[in-house]
């Protein structure tokens, strides 16, 4: 992107950088939430985040005013199953949602009956809960369906033929949607690619963005009135469609940013040379190559104006949580479902190469309460937001198996956390399993079917040259695969099975070949 963003310096231990003075974990005095998020969004697109030549000043007070998390992961880089996480505190793995349904490889396509999830917790505890925008958590069963009031917007994509979208234009008077001036590759085969970016001729007001942010309005000032008469707290989420691609703005948006000022992500030097095949297959397919260097700017510019005209969206939405007089019991969260490669790594969209572009996304989060300006290290999820909005709800955060309230990091203590993070993915297209473990230095990622990945990110942050076959580094390695071993193992993520037999995983406390013939093929029974 435009600026490559300053990385956190090596720390023993993980700890906050915070301003002087108190202590300990704050008191919220939240009785709402508000739940911003977006959708494919690369963290380094805030100014929060170092961007010097960002348009973010919405996102850039609530990080100034809250926590900014510099170390916040996805679990799975893919809208339907960290989605899904989100709604469930629970890993891919675990709720098994683990594809999204449009190009479904065989996976399950709904959330099992009886499934646990944040919204019906807080509705049996007296919220009112709302979401606007991205739902894409299943096929049969909607967001009504988890207790949700708001319009019903399924799909990846801005849902532009949707019934209540086209009332709002005909209500203010407003033109339908129509682009030109199309991006786009040539697929291997011949074909057109898909659809990158295109100039929208519709103003700022008819935008799918600015009528979500309506709707969102809309739906608060009925809550605050619920809050006002009856002292009924609300979960409010807007779920924005981008900056996903295709990148799809009017004029003042498309042509915000110069694309000759725009900076070239230096894994725009990409080889896939000792890398995972697949990833130079989904370089084709996207269609890198066939386009010019010029577009790949245009597309990175594109994408920014995209970034700012959400990020007016979010302050229309924060002004009128301000004109409601609810910004002193309102937590509110910003985060995203994951990130975007836009050109990085030779790449756009996502897929099967677990890079910090697409793993590692923006994370703010503001407490009525803390002090202000609160900025953590330590490796946090959007996972953790479900067991956060539990605890801000009063209720048990351990219902979020998988997920731990991000309150203690609020305050400007020093809290106990893990000192990595283990991230999966389960195939997009086509099955392909990968699990990754990332600690403060470095990055693992097994990939059974090909060659394992091991990143350096303090001598390679941009994650270019494969190191996993380098022998000064076998003690990483070793100690590593392990780590990962050992998490997926404890979790029941039996993704664990394969790693028992194909690598170096230490002692084996269980009979890998699930038989109970044989006792020789494992040291003892005891954690079986």
């Amino acid at each position: 992107m435009a600026r490559r963003l300053p990385r956190p310096a090596a720390r023993s231990r993980s700890r906050s950088r915070r301003p002087a003075g108190g202590g300990g974990r704050p008191v919220s005095d939240a009785k709402n939430i508000l739940f911003l998020m977006t959708d494919q969004h690369r963290v380094d697109t805030l100014g929060a985040y170092g961007n010097q030549r960002a348009t973010t000043p919405v996102l850039d007070e609530l990080a100034r005013t809250g926590t900014r998390f510099d170390r916040w992961y996805t679990p799975t880089a893919i809208c339907t199953p960290a989605r899904a996480s989100l709604l469930t505190g629970q890993a891919p793995f675990r709720h098994r949602l683990l594809a999204n349904y449009e190009r479904n490889v065989g996976y399950i396509e709904d959330l099992a009956d009886g499934q646990f999830t944040f919204s019906q917790a807080l509705r049996e505890r007296g919220y009112n809960c709302g979401l606007v925008g991205k739902w894409h958590v299943g096929t049969d069963k909607t967001a009504r369906d988890f207790g949700f009031d708001g319009p019903e917007l399924p799909g990846w994509h801005n849902p532009v033929d949707h019934p209540d979208y086209l009332d709002y234009l005909a209500e203010h008077g407003l033109p339908p949607y129509e682009i030109s001036d199309r991006i786009r590759g040539t697929l291997p085969n011949g074909g057109p690619g898909n659809l990158l970016a295109a100039r929208l001729h519709q103003p700022v007001e008819a935008t799918f963005e600015y009528y979500l942010a309506t709707r969102t309005i809309e739906l608060l000032e009925r809550y605050a009135a619920d809050a006002r008469s009856r002292q009924q707290p609300f979960f409010l989420a807007l779920h924005l469609f981008g900056p996903h691609l295709p990148y799809i703005l009017p004029d003042e948006y498309f042509d915000l940013v110069d694309p000759a000022g725009v900076e070239l992500p230096r894994s725009i030097a990409e080889t896939f040379e000792g890398k995972p095949p697949v990833q130079k297959n989904y370089s084709a397919h996207w269609t890198f190559d066939t386009m010019p260097i010029e577009t790949t700017r245009k597309l990175i510019a594109v994408y920014q104006g995209y970034v700012a005209l959400i990020d007016e969206q979010l302050g229309r939405v924060m002004a009128a949580l301000e004109r409601l007089g609810l910004v002193d019991d309102t937590a509110v969260f910003f985060t995203c479902d994951h990130g975007e490669f836009t050109g990085s790594h030779r790449l756009h969209d996502k897929g099967p190469a677990m890079y910090e572009d697409i793993y590692r996304t923006p994370g703010l989060l503001r407490v009525p309460g803390q002090r202000p300006g609160v900025v953590r290290d330590e490796f946090v999820s959007l996972l953790d937001c479900t067991a956060t909005i539990l605890d801000l709800a009063g209720l048990d955060p351990k219902l979020a198996v998988d997920s731990r309230s991000l309150l203690p990091l609020t305050g400007d203590g020093e809290v106990e956390w893990e000192q990595d993070i283990v991230c999966e993915f389960h195939g997009h297209h086509f099955p392909y399993p990968q699990r990754m473990l990332r600690t403060d230095r470095y990055k693992l990622v097994v990939n059974p079917d090909s060659v394992n990945e091991l990143y350096d990110l303090a001598t390679d942050p941009d994650e270019l040259q494969n190191v996993y076959e380098h022998p000064e580094l076998a003690e990483v390695r070793s100690r590593m695969m392990r780590r990962l071993y050992t998490v997926l193992r404890d979790r029941g993520d039996n993704f664990y099975h394969w790693m028992t037999s194909m690598y170096d995983v230490g002692e084996v406390g269980y009979d890998p070949t699930l038989s109970g013939l044989d006792e020789a093929t494992y040291t003892n029974r005891g954690d079986q």
